[in-house]
């Protein structure tokens, strides 16, 4: 069941987030993320706060993502296959899975319930980011029809030289 997260899962989102960094850290996986920069439990805390914070909870918290209409600033100026107002575009941030959960379809089910609060909200339009490096993200949002339109290099909520992949959707 994905819902909006309540304060008691910050905790847990932060957990994944270790979970995530100790994955990188070890060599097993690829995100592009760096401990105590991003994602940190600041990063839940402040969306928790924003109303903008979801999690997975399948008993206990196993993925979550931020949703909400807000642009980074490398999306200014890239070349969006669908031009359209801030008003007509949903975006998701940070999804993260458990590696104790992945390869169940979590990521898959988050991003379906990302497009249908979408569509309940008028928004034809979905964007989305990820790193270059994150192999795996990239091929899931393209299973699930996510056109990459460009990369963009940036300073990424802290981190440098990332090459951020801008992805895009119509509903």
């Amino acid at each position: 069941m994905i819902r909006k997260a309540r304060k008691e899962d910050i905790a847990a989102v932060a957990a994944i987030y270790d979970e995530l960094h100790d994955a990188e850290e070890r060599g097993d996986m690829t995100v592009g993320w760096q401990r105590g920069v991003y994602p940190t439990e600041e990063t839940a805390q402040r969306a928790y706060e924003r109303g903008e914070l979801f999690v997975e909870d399948d008993g206990r918290v196993v993925a979550a993502a931020i949703i909400n209409r807000r642009q980074v600033d490398a999306y200014a100026g890239a070349d969006w296959r669908f031009p359209a107002s801030p008003d007509e575009v949903m975006v998701l941030h940070t999804l993260v899975v458990s590696p104790h959960a992945s390869g169940r379809g979590y990521g898959k089910a988050f991003v379906a319930f990302y497009e249908a609060y979408a569509a309940e909200r008028g928004c034809r339009y979905l964007r989305m980011d990820t790193n270059e490096r994150n192999a795996c993200a990239r091929a899931m949002y393209k299973r699930l029809g996510y056109e990459e339109i460009g990369i963009v290099p940036t300073v990424f909520n802290g981190i440098e030289g990332v090459g951020l992949v801008l992805l895009e959707k119509a509903l």
